[in-house]
């Protein structure tokens, strides 16, 4: 039995369990639970990251000095910023990994509801719905089916919705803490200053990966994506 064979099983096999509660939308559910337990088996690192920044923060006034000190030479100030990193043993990019090791989660969803058959079987996955809306359909599909405000297409602009406001806190909390760290991760490391300007808006793309992907994984992107905010606001309080 491939991965992909034993995900549509167990994913129906969690959703028969939530039927009773959940209804026609028990796999829509299931997946949500899905999602939420891939986010506690990150957690640990995500807090190893949220402490890797806060390290980072806790080095800025020697970084300072760095600065003060290699002024007119940028490559040694670079090689000396991240020589205190690597004497302190604090990563600039151990936030990367958390949404690195969800990816492979984000794939196997994306490609189970992108196949009508898997390993050789008829998807059972696909003729599940939340609502109105087919789990392997896209925001298009919803478009011609109904329009922007049947049924399938309501579903979206709930989604849409919720990513919106999700995306807005997700802003507001990013700059607070991007500017508070930004003579910390700004120097020293190429690219990560373009890339802490870049990280506060990183919230609004998902609202294009919701259009664009099976309504299933595009559930993950959502539950993912409002975790995100939620953890990073406890964690980085």
């Amino acid at each position: 039995m491939s991965v992909f064979s034993l995900f549509v099983h167990l994913v129906e096999r969690f959703a028969d369990l939530l039927e009773p509660l959940f209804h026609a939308s028990a796999a829509a559910a299931a997946i949500i639970g899905f999602t939420a337990l891939v986010r506690l088996l990150v957690h640990p690192l995500s807090r190893a990251a949220a402490r890797g920044q806060k390290a980072r923060a806790a080095l800025q006034p020697r970084i300072a000095e760095l600065r003060g000190k290699h002024a007119r030479d940028p490559e040694k100030l670079q090689r000396a910023v991240l020589e205190l990193h690597a004497e302190e043993k604090v990563s600039p990019l151990s936030g990367c990994l958390p949404s690195l090791l969800q990816a492979p989660a984000f794939l196997l969803l994306y490609y189970v509801f992108s196949h009508s058959t898997i390993g050789g079987e008829t998807n059972g996955l696909l003729t599940h719905q939340l609502l109105d809306a087919p789990l392997g359909d896209r925001w298009t599909d919803a478009l011609a089916a109904g329009g922007m405000f049947g049924g399938a297409g309501l579903v979206y602009l709930a989604l849409f919705a919720v990513v919106a406001a999700v995306a807005t806190f997700g802003y507001r909390h990013s700059r607070r803490t991007m500017a508070a760290n930004a003579a910390t991760v700004g120097e020293g490391t190429p690219g990560l200053g373009a890339v802490t300007k870049v990280m506060p808006f990183l919230s609004f793309f998902t609202l294009v990966t919701v259009a664009v992907v099976p309504l299933a994984a595009a559930l993950y992107v959502v539950t993912s994506t409002a975790w995100s905010v939620v953890e990073r606001a406890a964690l980085y309080r």
